[in-house]
């Protein structure tokens, strides 16, 4: 099997209404990524998400350092063609961050192809560790735009639908504020529901020490980039002094960078994210060597958990899938399937990752 062809594109879906966390409010977000075509007629689709800029960067990266590259190689050397990539023409520029999104999106693509070449879905061609139904969390009632009553509404809404893990977003300049969200909410759902919180990497190592002795007092299962994503010793010192977990992955962009976290003792919950950290391939040796260390993979849902419904279930060490449920009908073909606070398990060929017809001719902008 060869590669013929492939082709970048960049998608702006709109979310459906505002979302907000520390960082940013979304309104929008752009899935760029590429459809490889091979003369065996199995095509493949691979993509990476940014939250409304940045789209094009990415395409750049992918027209001009990944694409003729791939033209003539077989798929089936998946592992090959990412080392082939990564210490290729984009090593020199970058090793993280926009270089690494647009690899991720090659990856998946290949990924996709091999499991649809084998007449499988991705998490069986994987190996299947966990064939059942997996259970999720639900980060979409929790955003920082939303009211303490919306906040209450929502939290509400989704237990009545079999949800029993939700996480809400913090970060506001005033800690008490957030403390009084998080009181509200633990209020409304009670003691048997497991609630976690997610910073957004918005304090610094004071503020985050005394978030973590104030959050105590509501039992989060976790909090979520508390600090700065790169700062090892920070996270490290925290959780030597935090009794809640501590979280992060979704802005770690490489496999030396997760090792130092997990040697260190500076994570307790491994977020690996498949569209930051470079694709299927090294998504796999993270979550192998977290599980050496006895950590748990709960992925971050940066792929709006269409790749990731596959991987949790290839990997013995998973927890919860994270969901953002941001549309009733997505723009994918094979949308993720969620009932009574779990993900039912994709049967589809492929690592459903094929956009719909309707989405290219509505969404498609290069």
């Amino acid at each position: 099997m060869k590669v013929t062809a492939a082709e970048s594109f960049v998608l702006e879906v709109p979310v459906g209404g505002a979302i907000a966390d520390s960082m940013q409010s979304v309104e929008r977000l752009e899935f760029v990524g590429l459809r490889v075509d091979t003369d065996a007629g199995v095509a493949g689709c691979g993509y990476t998400v940014t939250v409304g800029a940045g789209g094009k960067v990415l395409q750049a990266v992918l027209d001009s350092l990944y694409i003729d590259e791939l033209i003539g190689e077989d798929p089936r050397n998946v592992r090959q063609i990412w080392s082939k990539l990564y210490h290729g023409k984009a090593h020199w520029i970058g090793r993280a961050g926009a270089t690494t999104m647009a690899q991720a999106a090659v990856d998946i693509a290949l990924w996709d192809i091999l499991a649809k070449a084998a007449g499988e879905p991705l998490w069986r061609l994987l190996g299947g560790a966990h064939a059942g139904k997996m259970p999720i969390y639900n980060t979409h009632a929790g955003w920082l735009n939303y009211s303490v009553e919306q906040l209450r509404r929502e939290a509400g809404m989704l237990i009545d639908q079999g949800y029993r893990t939700l996480k809400m977003k913090v970060g506001l300049d005033d800690l008490s504020e957030d403390l009084r969200r998080v009181a509200a909410v633990r209020s409304e759902i009670g003691d048997g529901i497991d609630l976690m919180v997610d910073a957004n990497q918005k304090w610094d190592l004071r503020k985050a020490q005394e978030a973590a002795r104030r959050l105590a007092d509501f039992d989060v299962k976790w909090i979520e980039e508390p600090l700065h994503p790169d700062d090892v010793r920070a996270h490290a010192k925290l959780r030597e002094q935090s009794t809640s977990p501590i979280a992060l992955g979704e802005h770690v962009y490489s496999t030396h960078m997760f090792r130092d976290f997990i040697e260190r003792n500076g994570v307790d919950v491994v977020q690996v994210d498949v569209c930051r950290i470079g694709g299927v391939t090294p998504w796999l040796q993270v979550a192998s060597l977290a599980e050496s260390f006895g950590l748990p993979v709960c992925p971050h849902a940066g792929d709006l958990m269409q790749v990731h419904q596959h991987l949790v279930k290839a990997i013995p060490n998973n927890w919860l899938l994270e969901v953002i449920p941001l549309w009733e009908a997505g723009p994918f073909e094979h949308q993720i399937q969620l009932k009574d606070g779990y993900c039912l398990s994709p049967e589809v060929p492929g690592a459903s990752t094929d956009f719909t017809k309707e989405a290219f001719a509505r969404f498609r902008v290069s």
